[in-house]
């Protein structure tokens, strides 16, 4: 038998910081730079009642942990259920199972923050964020760790919740976050832009992006999921999560390339060969970057370890006894 932790969505909602996402994540991605192996996030579809299966994988060597994440969507509940599983590297005994929903914003925040921290300039100021949900609220707050800002804008199409939003994080943060009535208003003022939607069409005009600007895009998950239009693509140093993803879903980059605008070179690099120097990032304060963060096992593993590390320490969760299969096939 084997005590396997296990970790509701209530033990884990605020065990960590921001910043303890961000390091995690970032040690991470180190160790995918350094030849972590990982299998790219795959679906399978049902048609009948409609709805898809996801799941990714990731071996980290340095922390000892390998895992999966794992979620439904749709069905007939019409919902999404996450479930993360993290295993011990040298011995395969699984460790801990994790509520996967619970941190899904504060992971994929820490990578988005990531992309902020290796190609926007180091003298912003001003952040933009489309979009107003929690995925929305986790980018700012793991942004503001890597980059300092004195203003930041906020739009989203219903008025009610860009300003609800705004009075939060203004609050919570002790900086202005203003919101503005249009897209163009919110990126026409900012050195960074993030965009956390679920929209399938551009979510701004790429024109109207200032030389030197860095994006995060982290809606963009699906062949039909298209926050930016060709033309900031083409325009950009574009760098996604995983080179090996975007021909099947990075719909942006997609759309581009379908366009004949950009090819298959258009990708200078995955984040982890910025983040290990393999290939520099942004080489000019004039350049427009752009970090496609479509989702990962990397971001999921690590984040779940380190969560579980927490957890351990202050006697969360609750055990589990797992047999193996020596015994339990008997």
């Amino acid at each position: 038998m084997v005590a396997t932790l296990l970790l509701t969505s209530q033990d884990i909602s605020d065990l960590a910081s921001p910043k303890e996402y961000v390091d995690a994540v970032r040690s991470g991605y180190q160790q995918h730079g350094n030849g972590a192996p990982l299998v790219p996030r795959t679906s399978l579809f049902s048609k009948d009642p409609p709805g898809k299966l996801t799941g990714y994988t990731v071996i980290l060597p340095k922390d000892g942990v390998m895992g999966g994440y794992l979620y439904s969507a749709g069905f007939t509940s019409q919902d999404a259920w996450f479930v993360t599983t993290i295993f011990d590297a040298k011995t395969g005994e699984p460790l801990a199972i994790l509520d996967g929903a619970s941190f899904n914003p504060h992971k994929t925040g820490a990578v988005g923050a990531l992309g902020i921290e290796t190609l926007a300039r180091k003298n912003v100021s001003s952040l933009a964020v489309i979009g107003s949900g929690s995925q929305a609220k986790e980018q700012i707050r793991a942004a503001v760790t890597v980059r300092q800002f004195d203003k930041i804008y906020v739009y989203s199409s219903t008025k009610r919740n860009r300003e609800s939003f705004a009075k939060e994080l203004t609050e919570e943060l002790d900086i202005s976050v203003k919101p503005v009535s249009s897209s163009k208003l919110a990126i026409s003022n900012a050195d960074v832009v993030v965009t956390a939607t679920n929209s399938s069409i551009p979510v701004f005009d790429g024109h109207n992006i200032s030389d030197g600007t860095h994006i995060t895009a982290v809606g963009q998950y699906h062949p039909r999921k298209r926050e930016l239009d060709e033309h900031i693509v083409q325009r950009s140093l574009y760098v996604p999560d995983l080179r090996s993803r975007v021909f099947t879903d990075a719909g942006s980059f997609l759309a581009a390339f379908n366009m004949g605008l950009i090819d298959e070179n258009h990708i200078h690099a995955e984040l982890s060969e910025v983040v290990n120097e393999i290939l520099p990032g942004r080489t000019t304060n004039s350049e427009i970057t752009v970090f496609d963060s479509g989702g990962t096992a990397i971001e999921t593993i690590s984040s779940a370890y380190m969560l579980y590390q927490k957890a351990l320490q202050s006697g969360l969760g609750t055990t589990l006894q797992i047999e193996p299969s020596s015994t339990a096939m008997k």
